[in-house]
C-alpha cells in the first residue's frame, strides 16, 4: 500500500488523521511523504481555472468586507495544500475571521474557482476566548475556547442542537483535539443580526461554531463532506507552525 493510500485511508479516522500529519511534519516535507511527488490539482469538469490569487482575495474582500485579505489569503492557502493532499476536490473555503468582532458577519463561504461569495453570516465563538472579541484560543477539552487552524469537515448528524456538522483539525497542535472536543458547526438562537444588534454582540459557544438558525441548514448542506474550513486569528504562533501551512507545496 502507497503512503498516500495509507492516508486516505487514515483519514476516516480523526486520531488517524492527526497521527499522519505529526508523523509527516517530523519529516518536514507532507505533501512528499503522503503523497509522493503530487500531481496537479485536478480540474472540475466544465470548470474554468481559478482566478488569480490576487484576484480571488479582492473579490472575495468585496463581498465580505468584514474579514481581512489577510485572512482570506491564508485560508486560500490553506485550501491548496489540503487540494494537494487530496483531501478535497471541491471547490469552496469556509473563512472565519475571529480577528472580527462577534457583532459583525465574519463567516464567509466562498467559490475559489469565481470568488463569488455563496454566504456571509454571523458566528459564534467559544466562552472561553473572550466576551465580544475572541483574544484566547485552546486546543485542550474543558477550556470551552474556540481553536485555531485548518478543518476538514466530515459528516453531519442530529444531536442536542439539531442539524450538525462534524469537523477534524488538520493542525494537530491547534486543533487536533477538535473531534474528540465536539466542535462542530450547529444553530444557535443565539447568533444572528438581531441579537447584535441588541446586545452588541451575539453569544457565545462552548467552542464550536453557532451560525444563526435562518442559515445553518443550508450552510451546512453546501460545506459539508470534506471541504476546508479556516478558523483564522493573526497569531505568529499558528501562522508559523501550522502543519498545513507550512507544508511543502
Amino acid at each position: 500500500m502507497s503512503a498516500g493510500q495509507r492516508f486516505q485511508r487514515q483519514r476516516r479516522s480523526p486520531a488517524g488523521l492527526a497521527a499522519a500529519l505529526r508523523a509527516a511534519s517530523r519529516r518536514s516535507a507532507l505533501g512528499s511523504a503522503l503523497i509522493g511527488v503530487l500531481a496537479a490539482p485536478r480540474a472540475h469538469a466544465g470548470a474554468a481555472p481559478p482566478a488569480p490569487l490576487p484576484r480571488l482575495v479582492e473579490t472575495i474582500h468585496a463581498q465580505a468586507p468584514a474579514i481581512s485579505p489577510q485572512a482570506i489569503r491564508t485560508t486560500l492557502k490553506a485550501y491548496t495544500r489540503v487540494r494537494q493532499l487530496h483531501l478535497t476536490d471541491k471547490p469552496l473555503v469556509t473563512i472565519v475571521d475571529f480577528s472580527v468582532p462577534s457583532s459583525q458577519p465574519r463567516l464567509a463561504v466562498a467559490d475559489v474557482l469565481t470568488g463569488k461569495v455563496l454566504y456571509y453570516t454571523y458566528v459564534a465563538h467559544g466562552k472561553g476566548s473572550g466576551l465580544a472579541q475572541a483574544t484566547r484560543f485552546s486546543n485542550r477539552p474543558g477550556t470551552d475556547a474556540s481553536s485555531l487552524g485548518v478543518y476538514l469537515t466530515g459528516r453531519t448528524y442530529y444531536g442536542k442542537h439539531g442539524y450538525s456538522l462534524r469537523l477534524h483539525g488538520l493542525d494537530p497542535a491547534f486543533n487536533g483535539a477538535a473531534y474528540l472536543r465536539d466542535i462542530v458547526v450547529h444553530g444557535a438562537a443565539y447568533v444572528g443580526k438581531a441579537y447584535a444588534q441588541t446586545h452588541g454582540r451575539i453569544g457565545r459557544s462552548w467552542g464550536c461554531f453557532a451560525l444563526s438558525p435562518k442559515v445553518e441548514d443550508a450552510v451546512v448542506r453546501l460545506i459539508r463532506d470534506h471541504t476546508v474550513l479556516v478558523g483564522y486569528y493573526p497569531d505568529a504562533d499558528w501562522l508559523r507552525h501550522s502543519t498545513i501551512l507550512n507544508a511543502a507545496g
